[in-house]
């Protein structure tokens, strides 16, 4: 195939694309990486999958087909994050951004989010103070 000047072949995809298409490598005797831009970028959303969560993409894409493409918390945003326990590492299921950041924020702590659902509905839980640093909570 005839490459013209200032364009490279993707080993991945096949196509000819500009330099601008491409990542530098030093180490390369073009100077350019053997994948294009978009063809690693693919690469490393399957890696990161795969490495942090034991999955694959079409496992995640049927995770969210299953919950019909929403999060299953607030049931509006697209579910494109994974969400899963940070202790025993297993995927709990696909959520926003926003919800997946809030249970994050809260310690993923279910009393948490329990008292933080009795706030928002006006049922604030005050604890009482027991002892220098020890608080009583009410049943």
């Amino acid at each position: 195939m005839d490459v013209p000047q200032g364009h490279k072949e993707c080993r991945t995809c096949g196509e000819v694309k500009p330099h601008s298409e491409w990542h530098r490598n030093s180490t390369a005797t073009d100077g350019l990486a053997t994948r294009c831009k978009a063809c690693k970028a693919v690469q490393g959303r399957a890696g990161h999958l795969k490495r942090h969560y034991g999955m694959t993409e079409a496992q995640r894409d049927a995770m969210i087909s299953s919950q019909p493409g929403v999060c299953t918390i607030c049931l509006a945003a697209p579910a494109i994050h994974v969400d899963h326990c940070h202790k025993t590492g297993k995927v709990r299921g696909v959520l926003c951004f926003n919800c997946n950041s809030a249970i994050g924020k809260l310690g993923d702590a279910p009393d948490s989010l329990r008292r933080a659902v009795a706030y928002l509905e006006g049922n604030a839980w005050k604890p009482t103070l027991v002892a220098p640093g020890v608080y009583q909570l009410p049943s």
